[in-house]
């Protein structure tokens, strides 16, 4: 349970007192308690009002607020208010200042431009994180700390620069090892000196000022990358450390960027030091619901399988968007109970009162600019928070059963974009998605993992373009496969190691035993170029021929059962598709990139044939996850259409726990409607 000072879902958001006069507060909570909101995350913006100089701190304010929320039974989340330095800091001590891409000391301004080595925004952080920590380690109502805010900042600095060799002497140890991982007798880069080391970006290694992935040393791209994320992390590891030496009690976390694969920061790395994982989770009017799914069984998936903080969403619209559209009646509830269906033990927003000025005034708020609770989308909230509060502790701590594991490594990601071909249209985030929409589709709850996890829970590990193969990686994955597991993956794979240098001996490196193929050649089709993959062996589920694209690996079989063949090219008739049987399990190969239809018929396929059963069947637009907790089971059923939608149910009764309305046999779900069911006992009905 995240507090015992809340045993319910966390229901409120981000909330800007210092920009508003000491009136305004009382209505805002008067509003705040109309809506059934519990918790305001405090501080975040707010590093110039608590520290106007070197020497002086103001937190009376921040007294203020926290005593009146608390004494109206709000609790608070509590930012350490490090997101942005002040003025002051950067005219006096240019080193906070960051470098872009392109070699440019930034000025003042924006926010997330606070160089992530800097050792003035390192003492100046620590010494307001430990005078925060120190004021409120024991008030009331603190119940979660909020360290920075969407951290992140790729930095080019002098500084960076030299922690940079810092970073890589200890990776390394010794030169000589440094130059055969980078491979630096190419284009005659070996280095004799530490400080001969540079930065790659738009001035050294990086060869676009408009995609940031060209670059000539892919190696050493790809340690600054890693680089940059340890740095910032470091960042994030000095507050959290002050904090838990003052609270060891209450939990500390930071929220991850909006957009769940936020491609700098490995979440994956930073998920090992947050107490709960957070998410800001901003889909768009048309983001399609299996993306939001995606992202949301990721941030389940960072501490395997632990309940996750939505941080922030939007009541309404947002700001930054070209087209920034209303969320439609009822999308707010049923966006929420997305959240809530996939592993969310809180709701809650950004923003509670909409700004008056800068870019962010018109970004939805709970309390509109009109200022008062008559609106509609307050009329949502409101509603929402009554329905939380009667489920109270019902869903706390739940968890989601899973047989399959997606494969979504950010090292992997990093490589396969920094590669130098052999296609521009290969984007790993996009080809990862796709067979987990497979899954979506059929209801099929889904872990979302990367390289170092256990495979040993699983039945199924599905693994797209798995082109890095760390060391042991093969060997875990063989491992999983010949005590019975079933493993699928696709083209461009197995085909370098963590330094980006080529597996010798034929692709797919180390999973050519397990694979039980080996590839010649890689074929790049342009844009809206296909060849087709020609069923050779009859399988449940799937038609004659579908069509394929992007790449399309010209394969050989070695102890692998050809199942299907491309369709055309001078390649015709070679293997498109391979099951190798491997010990008791099996290992698939998809030698190309197909059409959906495909993807989502061969999962159909394996799935239906390893008994790995769907959480419910459901009409199309209807997502059903199911959460479990001390034996009992909460099956959510979520209608994303504009129609009335109607769902078989499984022999049994069922109660909805917001309504508590009986359902046996069928449920009608109205459009974007949303229901909670639990089995219940006949007698239970009949009382």
């Amino acid at each position: 349970m995240l507090s015992t000072k809340l045993p319910k879902m966390f229901y409120g958001g981000d909330y800007n007192p210092e920009q508003w006069s000491r009136e305004t507060w009382d209505e805002d909570i008067r509003m705040f308690k109309l809506a059934g909101i519990d918790v305001v995350t405090l501080n975040v913006f707010t590093w110039a009002l608590n520290q106007p100089d070197e020497e002086t701190y103001n937190f009376e304010w921040l007294d203020e607020i926290i005593d009146l929320l608390y004494s109206n039974e709000i609790y608070v989340c509590l930012a350490t208010g490090t997101a942005n330095h002040p003025a002051w800091m950067a005219k006096r001590y240019p080193d906070v200042l960051s470098v872009d891409f392109a070699g440019r000391k930034r000025k003042f301004g924006f926010r997330h431009n606070s160089c992530p080595t800097s050792p003035s925004y390192i003492k100046y952080a620590r010494m307001l994180v430990e005078k925060l920590a120190d004021r409120y380690k024991n008030h009331p109502a603190l119940v979660v700390w909020h360290v920075n805010n969407e951290m992140g900042c790729q930095c080019y600095c002098d500084n960076c620069e030299k922690e940079f060799r810092v970073w890589l002497k200890k990776k390394y140890g010794r030169l000589e090892e440094l130059n055969k991982a980078w491979n630096t007798r190419f284009w005659g880069h070996t280095f004799y000196s530490w400080e001969e080391i540079v930065l790659p970006n738009l001035l050294s290694e990086h060869l676009d000022a408009n995609n940031p992935d060209k670059t000539a040393f892919q190696g050493i791209s790809l340690d600054y990358y890693r680089f940059n994320s340890d740095s910032v992390l470091d960042r994030y590891l000095d507050e959290y450390e002050i904090l838990r030496k003052a609270t060891p009690n209450i939990p500390i976390t930071t929220n991850y960027h909006g957009h769940a694969t936020y491609k700098p920061l490995d979440y994956y790395k930073w998920s090992k030091y947050v107490d709960i994982v957070a998410w800001d989770n901003y889909p768009a009017f048309d983001t399609p619901e299996s993306t939001t799914a995606f992202r949301l069984d990721m941030m389940r998936s960072f501490k395997d399988g632990d309940p996750f903080m939505i941080m922030e969403q939007t009541p309404s619209q947002q700001n930054w968007q070209p087209y920034n559209s209303l969320k439609r009646p009822g999308v707010m509830r049923l966006w929420s109970y997305q959240a809530v269906a996939r592993g969310a033990d809180t709701v809650m927003f950004f923003q509670l009162r909409r700004s008056y000025g800068a870019c962010e005034k018109y970004h939805g708020a709970v309390i509109e600019h009109v200022g008062h609770e008559n609106t509609r989308v307050f009329r949502e909230v409101a509603e929402l928070g009554a329905e939380l509060n009667k489920i109270g502790d019902t869903l706390l701590d739940s968890r989601m059963d899973t047989k399959v594991a997606l494969l979504f490594d950010w090292e992997n990601w990093w490589a396969v974009e920094f590669s130098s071909g052999p296609s521009d249209q290969l984007k790993y985030v996009e080809e990862v998605q796709k067979y987990y929409n497979a899954f979506f589709s059929r209801n099929i709850p889904v872990d979302i993992i990367n390289a170092e996890a256990d495979l040993s829970k699983y039945d199924l590990v599905v693994a797209p373009v798995l082109y890095m193969v760390k060391d042991n990686l093969d060997k875990r994955i063989e491992e999983f496969v010949h005590r019975g597991g079933t493993f699928v993956s696709t083209f461009f794979s197995g085909i370098v190691d963590e330094n980006d240098l080529v597996h010798l001996g034929g692709y797919p490196g180390k999973l050519r035993n397990l694979l039980g193929i080996w590839v010649e050649e890689i074929d790049a089709l342009y844009p809206g170029q296909t060849n087709q993959m020609v069923m050779k062996k009859e399988i449940n589920g799937l038609k004659a021929e579908y069509k394929c694209g992007i790449l399309c690996d010209l394969l050989h079989t070695e102890s692998a059962e050809v199942i299907a063949e491309y369709g055309s090219d001078f390649y015709k008739g070679m293997p498109a598709l391979t099951r190798n049987e491997f010990g008791e399990g099996e290992a698939w190969y998809i030698a190309s990139s197909p059409e959906p239809e495909f993807i989502e018929n061969l999962i159909r396929s394996i799935c239906d044939e390893h008994g790995i059963e769907s959480t419910l069947i459901t009409p199309p637009e209807v997502e059903a996850t199911r959460r479990t907790k001390d034996g009992k089971s909460f099956t959510f059923l979520l209608n994303h259409s504009e129609e009335v939608k109607h769902v078989n149910l499984p022999e049994g009764i069922f109660e909805d726990i917001i309504t508590k309305k009986i359902y046996q046999g069928e449920a009608t779900l109205e459009p974007k409607g949303v229901l909670i069911i639990t089995p219940v006992e006949n007698e239970s009905v009949n009382r």
